[in-house]
């Protein structure tokens, strides 16, 4: 989901604001300041700025908040439901739900919100687990949660899209899913984060492993606009345009210049994690000579399983982490340790308007309503080594892209269109006699909805129709319904 940024306001301090004054965020920002100090700031930032103009602003006041997507509808949902047991050659030891759970093979709808109209979902590539975010801005969560991921304050998996009872006094816009972790953001560009954090991917200043309650990053800079994961990383981006990164360095994905990698006692490999937001402070161009680029003013942001794709204000394209078949788009499969320029997008297919991940692969669409993918979608086969246009999707208007292991999954014009090569587990909504293709096919189940946003886990796909009409909501009525507690 991408959020809005209305103004290039200063960072708060719920404590001490009129609206949110709520016992428990008291505590979480008192013992904030008692772990960091009331003046903590972000490793390598120097935008530091005092939270106490915006607490003197009015309760109602509505220049400083982020907005999230406008747009309200249903939910629908196909794809694999067994959330213990996907993405893995068997279930946890004793784990008790490991047989609940089925592969829904066309778009269906969640029957415990039958009336409940939403604004965004969310997951992952990496994800067996996501969120919802209603039409009051509240933040349901469901799925995998053996590392707390869910933010319940449990461990236990959830297949009813249930309250983050530690949110509710907060206005959630915007969240992001990893392998295991979840970031929340607030209308008040304020991260909270939950899940597996031995890798510090909470942003905490710990590696404390695991984190069952969303708990405030520790981050004291402008507000944050956008957030994202990778497997066992995060980034955040702030309303000035900068990015910040926070979880396992390897293979160069946080974009400090290294790989965090050193060697510990009898040659065991090890990595210098990064246990907070860290500003990302180098651009790079590449030509014959590396050359350092001044004026990068980030947009948007995407994260793969070990590798992040980055828009800026003057659409242009950068990419780092895991090169490998090809997915930063430099017609080579080495890893980049800094964000480097997609050249191609300089020369060709000008006029980046969204970029998005999967696990292996990246999507960048233009202007001219051209899609370009690069990376691999499948385990075997020719990779993309630099961005190729998809020419069965020339000329759709796409609005969404949902992009899960190999699935990728798309909102355009009156269509939505999904393909991915197998195994596939009813994520492309073909039914179960097609369960994959590996060509770009319409939804026949969906013709008549307007889908709204789509996002895609591991193996499972969430979208937002349109409910606005009688008509919407016939067609809606019509389709088939999958009940979790059945």
């Amino acid at each position: 989901m991408s959020t809005k940024r209305k103004s290039e306001g200063k960072g708060r301090d719920p404590k001490k604001s009129k609206k949110n004054g709520k016992a428990k965020l008291d505590e979480d920002v008192s013992d904030y300041d008692d772990e960091f100090g009331s003046d903590a700031s972000n490793d390598g930032s120097t935008n530091h700025q005092s939270d106490n103009e915006v607490d003197e602003l009015p309760a109602d006041d509505d220049t400083l908040r982020v907005k999230g997507p406008e747009h309200l509808g249903k939910v629908l949902i196909c794809g694999a439901t067994n959330w213990d047991l996907y993405g893995r050659r068997a279930a946890p030891k004793g784990c008790k739900t490991m047989n609940k759970g089925k592969d829904v093979f066309l778009p269906s709808r969640l029957t415990p919100l039958n009336d409940v109209r939403v604004h965004s979902v969310v997951s992952g590539c990496n994800s067996a687990h996501s969120v919802i975010i209603t039409d009051n801005w509240k933040a349901l969560v469901f799925g995998r949660n053996d590392k707390g991921q869910l933010g319940t304050g449990n461990t236990d998996r959830t297949d009813i899209p249930t309250e983050v009872e530690e949110l509710k006094d907060l206005t959630i816009v915007g969240a992001a899913t990893g392998r295991n972790h979840t970031l929340f953001l607030t209308d008040r560009g304020i991260v909270y984060s939950c899940g597996d954090n031995k890798m510090g991917q909470c942003g905490l200043g710990n590696t404390t492993p695991q984190i069952e309650k969303p708990t405030r990053i520790r981050y004291k800079g402008p507000p944050i606009v956008k957030v994202a994961c990778g497997a066992e990383f995060s980034v955040i981006l702030d309303c000035k345009g900068a990015l910040y990164t926070f979880g396992s360095p390897e293979y160069g994905q946080l974009g400090h210049g290294s790989s965090g990698e050193y060697i510990a006692v009898a040659g065991k490999v090890n990595y210098h994690l990064e246990k907070s937001p860290k500003m990302i402070t180098t651009y790079v161009e590449k030509n014959r000579d590396v050359t350092p680029m001044h004026d990068v003013d980030i947009r948007d942001i995407a994260c793969g399983t070990n590798h992040t794709i980055a828009l800026d204000a003057k659409k242009r394209v950068f990419s780092w982490g895991f090169g490998g078949y090809g997915r930063l788009g430099h017609a080579e499969t080495k890893d980049e340790m800094v964000p480097r320029l997609i050249k191609f997008f300089e020369t060709q297919g000008k006029g980046v308007k969204g970029i998005y991940c999967g696990s292996t692969f990246c999507i960048c669409i233009n202007e001219h309503k051209v899609a370009y993918l690069f990376g691999q979608t499948k385990k075997t086969g020719e990779a993309n080594m630099y961005p190729k246009p998809m020419q069965d999707l020339y000329g759709w208007n796409i609005r969404s892209v949902g992009c899960g292991v190999t699935a990728i999954v798309m909102a355009a014009d009156n269509s939505v269109i999904s393909f991915g090569p197998s195994p596939a587990y009813g994520e492309l909504g073909h039914g179960p006699v097609r369960k994959s293709t590996t060509t770009a096919m319409e939804i026949k189940a969906l013709e008549g909805v307007y889908v709204e946003q789509v996002a895609c886990g591991m193996h499972h796909t969430l979208m937002v129709v349109r409910d606005a009409s009688e008509e919407d909501q016939d067609k809606i009525d019509n389709l088939p319904e999958y009940d979790p507690r059945k």
